[in-house]
């Protein structure tokens, strides 16, 4: 007999949060106790709101989103719609891997990633029964089989496609995946086997690494954005035919360059303007801080325009001593200053025909800007010491950490170029507000340095990818790189990553013994310091869980009275500033401005 959970409180008066209970008697032998996440889950009727554990979630019928679907498929076609399915379903995947880590960190692993497939009933997408599961972080090993059934997806898809011949479960494959390479660490791909779309009794998928499958390429082409085209007529059960160029994992590229990969929202609203613009002549702008990946970015506008075959060349202004700065960009002429035995051309007439990225562009002179406009304004340019006009057929892509309207203002950088360069300006958030990207970037990044330095590691430790979640990245891919580097020559040959190898005392994630909010808002202990974890330093103080201790001994205060005394805290530090505060307490302005909200006001 199957049971429903059941609302409590549904006739509670206004102002009254619902909470979802989960009935004593239900019990899953494959899986451990619900409870810990259906407690999680609030009802708010009177704002307007549903919560899981501070992340805002919605009710849809599965009506409306058959129809949503359906739009996606008759207008965009079967590929371009199944790839956003998929990549909104990774997302959500690897938002619910943070939360599992959260919500049973000391648990063993098998319990921990069974949130994922509880995730899945408790949010009424489908009912997963796993079949096999063998998971181990530290070495990297993973495989899984699960059995879906009753999937909401199917339904949507056969009410108005009927049976078909390709599996329909888009959204659910990219969510396996993405929950699966966030807790993992690495990418894990999963694909459905069998699937009730085309006639089997239930859907059946398996995840492994991607480097175990023979095609990935035939998946993973769908977690990279692309551009959307009309594709009117494609048969919703057709197979699917094979995407053009070099399929890579969530983000493209060419050989021989930087691919940008990522996995979040905020990644993927990068490739979309990208993709649009990359077809055109339009200069492009791309800002945001320091070490954020801006020259990923620049290659993937150059991979992905119709300039990929011909050179891109990259310049830092930065590192280009002032007095050589013209000479590099534009060429100079023999005999033009002393040492100049021979002509030799500069950096735009390399990239005639093709691209120009200028990182750090407000460290220009002003001589060079003027310059650049030319080139800009003309495709025209001299060499120093020379009269002699040349024409070059080159797209700027310029990209700073720096508010130019500031520099213009403050006198540093030409107003006519400011607006020349700012075309189409592409903001690139902090790796802090894409952490979905992290897993991806660690895969990357771990291959790429184990290269270099000649050592091999299995993976990281549960603990140390939790620490590498919940840091706040203050510099970005370059600081996470740095990190990355330290841990594989610390770490035993062939062995995992853990937190000592990582961080040093003075840049410990969590050397603090004060109380803080997670990231998905709820209060929690700060995590030992490095010193006390490790031995890496003197501990000093009292731990957290003293403290702890010594407040419920005393009965002193009540968690909800903690949680506001923090937020009081938080907010007279950033002087009132809720983005500030919210940075302070290691969570979103959304988040800090509706527990704000919620504050005792002063009588």
């Amino acid at each position: 007999m199957q049971s429903k959970s059941t609302v409590a409180d549904a006739g509670a008066g206004p102002g009254v949060s619902l909470r979802l209970h989960i009935p004593d008697k239900i019990e899953d032998k494959i899986f451990p106790n619900i409870r810990d996440l259906s407690e999680r889950l609030h009802f708010s009727p009177t704002d307007g709101r549903i919560w899981l554990d501070d992340s805002r979630m919605i009710l849809l019928r599965t009506e409306a989103f058959g129809a949503l679907r359906q739009e996606l498929i008759e207008s965009l076609g079967v590929e371009s719609a199944r790839g956003l399915l998929t990549r909104m379903g990774y997302l959500a995947g690897s938002k619910d891997a943070a939360l599992a880590r959260k919500v049973r960190p000391g648990d063993n692993q098998t319990n921990m990633f069974m949130v994922g497939p509880q995730m899945h009933g408790l949010e009424g997408v489908v009912r997963a029964e796993p079949v096999r599961l063998e998971i181990d972080s530290a070495t990297g090993h993973f495989y899984c089989e699960v059995v879906w059934k009753d999937s909401s997806e199917d339904e949507s898809h056969i009410s108005i496609y009927g049976l078909g011949s390709e599996p329909a479960c888009w959204m659910q494959t990219g969510y396996a995946s993405g929950y699966s390479s966030a807790f993992m660490g690495k990418r894990i791909l999963f694909r459905e086997v069998e699937c009730s779309s085309t006639g089997a009794a239930h859907c059946r998928v398996i995840g492994k690494p991607v480097e175990e499958w023979d095609d990935p390429e035939l998946d993973m082409k769908y977690l990279e954005a692309q551009p959307l085209q009309q594709r009117r007529g494609v048969a919703p059960g057709s197979a699917p035919q094979p995407a053009s160029g070099a399929p890579l994992p969530a983000g493209g590229g060419s050989g021989g360059h930087a691919v940008a990969i990522g996995a979040s929202a905020g990644f993927f609203g990068v490739i979309h303007r990208i993709n649009r613009v990359a077809g055109t002549r339009a200069t492009v702008l791309l800002l945001g801080e320091s070490g954020v990946g801006k020259s990923m970015f620049a290659c993937e506008v150059h991979s992905k325009s119709p300039r990929a075959n011909k050179p891109l060349i990259q310049l830092n202004c930065a590192a280009m001593p002032e007095q050589l700065m013209e000479s590099e960009l534009f060429g100079v002429d023999k005999g033009a200053y002393t040492g100049v035995n021979e002509s030799r051309p500069g950096r735009f007439e390399a990239a005639d025909g093709g691209t120009i990225f200028l990182d750090e562009i407000a460290c220009l002179s002003l001589t060079a800007q003027a310059k650049l406009l030319r080139v800009l304004q003309s495709g025209e340019l001299e060499h120093l010491g020379s009269t002699r006009t040349r024409k070059v057929d080159v797209r700027v892509v310029a990209a700073t950490n720096e508010n130019l309207k500031v520099a213009v203002e403050e006198g540093r950088f030409r107003k006519d170029l400011y607006y020349r360069l700012n075309v189409f300006p592409i903001l690139i958030p902090p790796l802090r507000e894409r952490r979905a990207d992290i897993p991806l970037l660690l895969e990357k990044l771990l291959r790429e340095l184990c290269q270099r330095h000649g050592r091999q590691v299995s993976g990281v430790t549960n603990r140390a990818m939790q620490a590498l979640l919940t840091h706040q990245w203050p510099g970005n891919i370059r600081e996470l790189e740095n990190v990355l580097e330290r841990g594989i020559i610390l770490a035993d040959e062939g062995g995992a990553i853990d937190i000592p190898h990582l961080f040093s005392v003075d840049e410990s994630p969590a050397n603090s013994t004060q109380l803080g909010l997670a990231e998905l808002a709820a209060l929690t202990p700060a995590m030992p310091s490095l010193a006390e974890t490790t031995g890496l330093g003197p501990a000093s103080g009292t731990s957290i869980d003293e403290w702890a201790s010594g407040v419920i001994a005393r009965q002193q205060s009540t968690l909800g009275q903690i949680e506001d005394a923090l937020m009081q805290a938080a907010l007279k530090s950033a002087h009132g500033n809720i983005s500030k505060a919210a940075s302070l307490l290691g969570i979103t302005r959304a988040q800090m401005d509706y527990r704000t909200k919620k504050l005792p006001q002063p009588r």
